[in-house]
């Protein structure tokens, strides 16, 4: 059995990043979703191990002082990170793993983890995209137009990534994004070969 696949799937908060990956796990039940760590408050509806794990910022600094995260990121004044023996353990078993992080985050484990797949999703318009984070209403006005020039200078960074997935609709994407990972499988580079020409797993 070879290693799992591990993806980034980075893009500007808005893009429906985890709505995508919900409808892409729901008919590939064999990926599995990386939960970050992060310092932010629950949303109403978000549970502990779910969406994030919470903690306190005094405990996410120390975990990055003992180098327990693969990538971690100071995003809107809340941390977030990546827990380096979660998708350690996921890969050597094999399992697909999904990482949703921030564009500092994947240029992390763009360094550490070559083999990572990178995918930049983004919105079909900056327009589609206010009109997301805007709907959700769950930020005030200066919030709303914090996130919105974040968006644009994440956007600036597609051109760092292996794919770009534009999220027009939500089953379209998460087909492309599964077209992806199978075809990764399939690299050479992943150390395939042809049956009966030895070697091969079994």
């Amino acid at each position: 059995m070879g290693a799992g696949v591990l993806l980034i799937i980075s893009g500007p908060s808005g893009v429906g990043k985890g709505t995508v990956c919900r409808r892409l796990m729901s008919f590939r039940p064999s990926i599995n979703l990386s939960v970050s760590t992060t310092t932010r408050p629950p949303r109403q509806g978000e549970e502990e191990g779910r969406e994030y794990h919470f903690t306190s910022i005094e405990t996410f600094k120390k975990m990055i002082n003992a180098g327990e995260f693969l990538e971690w990121a100071l995003v809107h004044g809340h941390y977030y990170g990546t827990l380096l023996a979660t998708v350690n353990n996921a890969l050597a078993k094999g399992e697909d793993l999904i990482l949703e992080i921030d564009v500092q985050g994947a240029a992390q484990v763009r360094k550490k983890m070559p083999a990572a797949v990178l995918v930049f999703m983004a919105p079909p318009s900056l327009e589609a995209l206010e009109e997301r984070i805007t709907g959700r209403g769950t930020e005030d006005s200066l919030k709303i137009k914090q996130r919105l020039l974040t968006a644009r200078e994440e956007m600036e960074a597609y051109h760092l990534y292996h794919y770009l997935v534009v999220n027009n609709q939500v089953d379209a994407a998460a087909n492309l994004i599964g077209a992806i990972i199978d075809a990764e499988k399939c690299r050479v580079s992943r150390g395939l070969r042809p049956p009966g020409w030895g070697g091969e797993d079994k």
